[in-house]
């Protein structure tokens, strides 16, 4: 099904009675030309209210708007002096559309694109997918850019709709598949989907030089021997610092206080093609009673430090072995890490964590010890 539109104000008349002339077959045109045939289309704004653009027939067979709608702002309604036609998939009949049609409910992003309203898409999939025919040539015209149509996971059937009309996968959460549409011709200017995951892992020493390591359930057989710091991926909104104290608590019970950032890697490929970003960070024990977790921890203890660091794996390995050198190095005050500090960005006001340190000048010791 086509959806075409035609500009009145810049369509000649010869071309607007064609247009008439193709479609008189149309339940709109059985009416007669001098019966003043009147119809209305309904559009909505981002905030859900809607609008209604008066038409009637003119003396030479063209609709034209009745009056202008001076009380709201062009640019948030579609109310537009356009024809619109449906040209059948057969093509064998063609009709004026133009009853019950109206462009998604959507607010304007601040990129020059459109956010689709996930709450109010029409119950009925053909109804969707009239809409959407209809609002993307709509937005085309406006020239807006990118086109962003999140589908709860309870509205799954409309997703072949949209696909079937070049929308493209961006990402999927439990509850959302996520698409664009990207109208202007040229390269995608749309961010791609997260192309990161960002995990922690906990250093954690006691005054006695032991550290907190544990064995896991579920390893390469290559691993099935190496006590290792506790580690896992930090939650969606949550702090790197804290993240690095949950994982800990969760995995081994032990209440903890953090330090530093004493380190982090980047690689590259991973899981899902994914990149990786792992933080190492040093924490200050405040409790020594261990409680495992059995779900993903097969054991955890206190193990002096020259064992941990004894440890096969841990000397056949180039990454294992430098952290563990460089929290070695922390413990004898030779290296300092990364602090976090809370700002506030002008360009969009919201407080965020800026990791840096501070040295002494006259003491290679970190300002905090």
């Amino acid at each position: 099904m086509e959806l075409k539109f035609f500009d009145s104000k810049s369509a000649s008349l010869s071309e607007k009675a064609a247009f008439l002339t193709r479609t008189k077959s149309s339940p709109l045109s059985s009416f007669g030309h001098s019966v003043g045939v009147r119809f209305s289309q309904e559009f909505s704004s981002c905030r859900g209210v809607f609008t209604k653009a008066s038409y009637s027939s003119s003396s030479s067979g063209t609709y034209i708007p009745k009056r202008a709608i001076s009380s709201v702002d062009e640019e948030k309604f579609a109310a537009e002096n356009y024809f619109y036609q449906i040209n059948g998939t057969s093509g064998a009949s063609t009709s004026l559309f133009s009853r019950n049609v109206k462009v998604l409910d959507a607010c304007d992003d601040e990129y020059g694109g459109v956010v689709v309203d996930p709450a109010r898409l029409p119950v009925n999939p053909d109804a969707f997918a009239s809409m959407l025919l209809f609002s993307l040539s709509h937005w085309k015209m406006k020239e807006k850019k990118g086109i962003w149509l999140k589908l709860p996971l309870e509205r799954s059937e409309l997703v072949p709709v949209a696909v079937k009309e070049g929308f493209e996968y961006h990402h999927a959460e439990p509850g959302y598949v996520m698409l664009t549409y990207w109208i202007p011709e040229g390269p995608c200017m749309l961010p791609t989907n997260a192309t990161h995951q960002v995990g922690v892992g906990g250093f954690v020493i006691n005054e006695e030089n032991e550290v907190l390591v544990v064995q896991e359930k579920f390893y390469a057989p290559s691993f099935a021997d190496l006590w290792k710091i506790p580690t896992g991926f930090i939650l969606e909104s949550e702090e790197i610092y804290t993240g690095a104290v949950r994982e800990v608590k969760e995995e081994t019970g032990v209440d903890t206080e953090f330090v530093e950032v004493i380190a982090f890697r980047h690689a590259h490929n991973l899981a899902f093609d994914k990149s990786d970003l792992f933080f190492v960070c040093m924490l200050k024990p405040l409790s020594a009673q261990i409680k495992v977790d059995d779900l993903e921890i097969q054991a955890a203890k206190w193990m002096p430090l020259v064992e941990f660091v004894a440890q096969p794996l841990i000397q056949e390995d180039g990454l294992f072995r430098k952290i563990i050198d460089i929290c070695i190095a922390r413990l004898g005050k030779h290296y300092c890490g990364l602090l976090p500090h809370q700002v506030v960005s002008k360009f969009d006001g919201r407080p965020s964590c800026l990791y840096y340190n501070v040295v002494d000048a006259e003491n290679v010791n970190c300002k905090g010890d």
